[in-house]
């Protein structure tokens, strides 16, 4: 079964994923990252591919993006660093990247070493959902890999219905139509999107992103969803406390939520 999936089973609310860029804030922190956040309790994790031009990012991660570029990441080199990942990390890993990297590397090639290497899915914020239905379909299927689409609150019902029906693992939930960031709050807009979403009773799980940053807005993403993902203030936190243990601690202290 498939690492998100097997999560999902298991645990129906309050999951925790995270995302961070890949070569950032060194070149080879990305191991270390993955095995600090598994160890503290993180449920999934969202590797970010490096790119020069990426549109649905907010400033923090761009910035990590362009310093993991200075520092030399590459798919190539990403793939290698990833390649015994699996000897002692047994959580779900997701690739999440821009569509023109993807090409660039060649699709198949792409799917299959992500499918080597122990990555369970994958995130393409400007992948047309037609030329998903028509090449990537397939070769998530080939390579059991999950293919995740991106809702905004402009997506229309029948657009979110056509998402749930033809693809699997989660649906990621954009809290906004914006680029990435952080808030500390929601709006009364936003709220009313997500129980649109929810009464919908779609059959894939899903997760919100784009904005979340402490207990509360872990607490009011979740409140609607399966989970949220964390992104812009992980990487803050890389970017500003002394070492990537003291960053994880710092993001999980600020965003887990209190259930005793």
């Amino acid at each position: 079964m498939n690492r998100i999936d097997k999560l999902f089973e298991t645990k129906k609310k309050n999951v925790m994923s995270v995302y961070f860029t890949a070569g950032y804030p060194k070149l080879e922190d990305s191991l270390t990252i993955i095995r600090e956040l598994e160890a503290r309790g993180v449920d999934m994790v969202e590797i970010g591919i490096p790119f020069s031009d990426p549109m649905a990012d907010g400033a923090v991660i761009q910035q990590s993006g362009a310093a993991a570029l200075n520092n030399g990441m590459s798919l190539q080199k990403l793939f290698a660093q990833l390649a015994e990942i699996r000897k002692n990390v047994s959580i779900p890993l997701i690739m999440m990247g821009y569509l023109n990297s993807v090409m660039q590397f060649g699709e198949e090639r792409f799917c299959r070493l992500c499918r080597e290497t122990g990555i369970d899915g994958i995130i393409i914020p400007d992948l047309p959902f037609k030329c998903y239905m028509e090449e990537f379909k397939s070769l998530g299927e080939q390579f059991d890999l999950k293919f995740i689409m991106l809702i905004t609150p402009e997506t229309s019902p029948e657009r979110i219905r056509l998402i749930d029906e033809n693809t699997s693992g989660f649906i990621y939930m954009v809290s906004t139509a914006s680029t990435t960031g952080v808030k500390d709050s929601f709006d009364a807009k936003t709220f009313d999107y997500f129980r649109r979403v929810n009464a919908m009773n779609l059959k894939n799980p899903r997760m919100t992103g784009f904005g979340i940053s402490n207990r509360a807005t872990f607490e009011a993403a979740c409140s609607n969803a399966n989970g949220a993902i964390i992104g812009s203030e992980f990487i803050r936190l890389l970017g500003t406390e002394p070492s990537i243990e003291n960053a994880v601690d710092k993001l999980v202290e600020k965003c887990t939520l209190n259930t005793a």
